[in-house]
């Protein structure tokens, strides 16, 4: 009997040991599963942190105001009637220079507008109107037109204007105008006066016409002393008349033709870069 009643207090025993572990092994596992609860609480507060702050930064970039796009397509200079320059707007560029080229189309335009388009530079080119009366001569003037070049006017027979009656300076100037928009489809933009004699009258007939009146800051290829290809194109670069938005003039002469590409390389070597006559503005002060 008393060995019956060990037994069966070993065997107490025994269960109760049992269910103590038990409790011990459930206890932690309570409290690891109330860690990850807060763990994943933690996680999910960080990650509405961290998108509370893309959402913010987002909002900001979209508030930040853009810079203001440029438009190259407005113009970028005038001309300064008081000495013929190019002067910037906009904050253009002010070592530019204003290539222009008299008397065409003669022998030699065409070429020199094909060595200017192989340099990227830009120009104008005064034609007169007895160089274009035929139609081979017509077609000259177009190719310089489709190689990029703007057409300026410098009257139809480069007579002197202030010699001229009213009429005939009118007809001097406006049926060139005619002739130019017959050949390439619009009238020159640009007008210069033969000797550069601007009379009150033609300024008036420019005006009507809606074309920019010029005449130029220096040019040296119908003096003697500088009608070879070496001396010209010393002059045009090292010239003491050299300055910002200076206004070259320059003719259609195989001289002058055959220094164009050293004028223009010496020019940009000094920093100067032909100016795009398309960006000089056409408001007529």
């Amino acid at each position: 009997m008393k060995i019956t009643g060990l037994i069966i207090g070993v065997f107490f025993l025994m269960i109760l040991a049992s269910c103590t572990d038990l409790t011990a092994v459930q206890k932690p596992s309570e409290l690891e599963k109330e860690e990850y609860k807060q763990e994943e609480n933690n996680s999910d507060d960080h990650s509405k942190v961290h998108e509370s702050k893309l959402q913010k930064n987002k909002g900001d970039d979209e508030r930040e105001p853009k810079e203001e796009a440029v438009s190259l397509s407005e113009p970028q200079y005038k001309i300064n009637a008081s000495n013929w320059t190019v002067e910037p707007m906009n904050h253009a560029n002010s070592k530019v220079v204003l290539l222009t080229i008299d008397d065409a189309p003669d022998k030699n335009a065409l070429e020199m507008a094909r060595i200017l388009k192989k340099l990227s530079a830009l120009a104008i080119f005064f034609v007169n109107g007895h160089f274009i009366d035929t139609p081979e001569e017509a077609e000259v003037l177009k190719a310089i037109h489709e190689l990029g070049f703007a057409i300026g006017n410098h009257t139809y027979s480069h007579y002197n204007l202030k010699t001229l009656s009213e009429a005939q300076q009118y007809n001097e100037i406006v049926s060139l105008n005619d002739r130019v928009e017959e050949i390439i489809g619009e009238r020159p933009k640009f007008f210069r006066a033969p000797f550069g004699s601007i009379s009150d009258y033609s300024r008036k007939v420019d005006k009507d016409e809606n074309m920019i009146l010029m005449n130029w800051t220096y040019g040296y290829d119908w003096e003697k002393e500088y009608q070879s290809k070496e001396a010209l194109a010393d002059i045009m670069i090292n010239s003491p008349f050299l300055v910002n938005g200076a206004n070259l003039l320059m003719h259609d002469r195989q001289w002058t033709k055959e220094a164009l590409e050293d004028i223009v390389k010496g020019l940009r070597n000094k920093g100067f870069t032909p100016v795009d006559p398309a960006q000089i503005s056409q408001e007529i002060e």
